[in-house]
């Protein structure tokens, strides 16, 4: 199937809240929940894909004509390029019936890593969620990044247990889930995590440990402090709290701060490979891809996964030769202008 032919056909096995609009930028499901769109009164979603737009590509093909490489190197392991699947949890409730979290997860971890990139997976309530995609990743060579919630230290120890047995890639924590209802009602130390608490769950994992949620130089600082192999730039945490700035807003100063010391990665508003150079020339090493993946999933399984991937990969081979940049290495700040 093609992109447009799978993405006209998930318009009838998404929803209600996801619309699998030709272009998922946050305004057909704004507001209407934390998930799709984003929670009233503010859009975040729809700011995010905003501000990469405003952000332009300068062409340069006054160079030598060199083949271009999408290579990405992370962890000491090498992939097709910096683009790396987002975590997502409760899509049955989000984006309908078709899968839940088990089968969505089974379907991407595979999928991901045959492409020669790698998912993060999601956690929530139920335990067997953040287990059984350990599983999947298992049988892909440990290919995968579990991303837990900030609980209490107890039950982050008890899953770190399970991932250091199972050999998985690496381990990831989204921090700004901090707020979510089910953690506040948990015993101390459930949500917000000190750089002393995060040093602790650096420490226990015996895999690179991935902080996700980070959205100034500060907080930046303090999860190198705390240990984090690597960070990502991301307002997830903005659907439940509103008023936050874009990622695109934030990269710049935060790569600025920490470049060089974690790689980074950025999540929020990426919808194509013009987006993913604009991403990697503000500062990003790498990025993540959520809500737009789950049309293709639903309607098409591992093939769309692979259609949605060779979408993105190819805009950015693309972008990279019209700017005169044939590695990842060459884009920088000077291949993109804001006015």
């Amino acid at each position: 199937m093609t992109y447009n032919e799978i993405l006209t056909a998930a318009r009838g096995q998404v929803g209600p809240f996801c619309k699998a609009c030709p272009v998922c930028n946050g305004l057909a499901c704004g507001n209407t929940m934390p998930g799709p769109g984003c929670k009233a009164p503010n859009n975040v979603a729809a700011r995010n894909y905003e501000k990469w737009q405003e952000v332009f590509v300068n062409m340069d093909t006054l160079c030598k004509n060199k083949p271009i490489d999408t290579a990405f190197r992370l962890f000491g392991r090498d992939f097709k390029a910096p683009v790396f699947i987002a975590p997502l949890g409760a899509v049955k409730m989000h984006y309908g019936d078709k899968h839940d979290d088990f089968s969505y997860n089974s379907i991407v971890v595979p999928a991901a890593a045959a492409y020669g990139v790698a998912a993060f997976t999601g956690d929530g309530v139920d335990p067997e969620i953040m287990k059984r995609a350990s599983d999947d990743m298992v049988q892909v060579g440990g290919m995968g990044v579990p991303t837990i919630k900030p609980w209490n230290l107890e039950a982050i120890f008890e899953k770190l247990d399970i991932l250091n047995a199972k050999g998985i890639f690496a381990a990831a924590m989204d921090v700004d889930g901090a707020g979510l209802p089910f953690l506040k009602a948990m015993n101390p130390n459930a949500g917000s995590k000190s750089v002393a608490e995060l040093r602790q769950i650096t420490q226990y994992a015996k895999m690179p440990f991935i902080v996700k949620g980070i959205m100034t130089p500060k907080g930046a600082e303090k999860a190198i402090e705390g240990g984090a192999a690597a960070i990502v730039v991301s307002n997830h945490g903005g659907r439940v709290q509103g008023g936050v700035p874009s990622t695109a807003e934030v990269l710049p100063s935060i790569a600025q701060a920490v470049k060089g010391q974690v790689p980074i990665f950025v999540d929020g508003g990426i919808r194509s490979g013009v987006d993913v150079f604009r991403a990697l020339a503000l500062g990003a090493d790498a990025v993540l891809l959520g809500r737009p993946v789950v049309p293709f999933v639903y309607a098409a399984g591992a093939e769309g996964l692979g259609v949605y991937l060779d979408k993105i990969v190819a805009e950015l081979r693309d972008t990279m030769t019209m700017c005169g940049t044939p590695t990842l290495a060459d884009i920088g700040p000077d291949n993109v202008i804001r006015f």
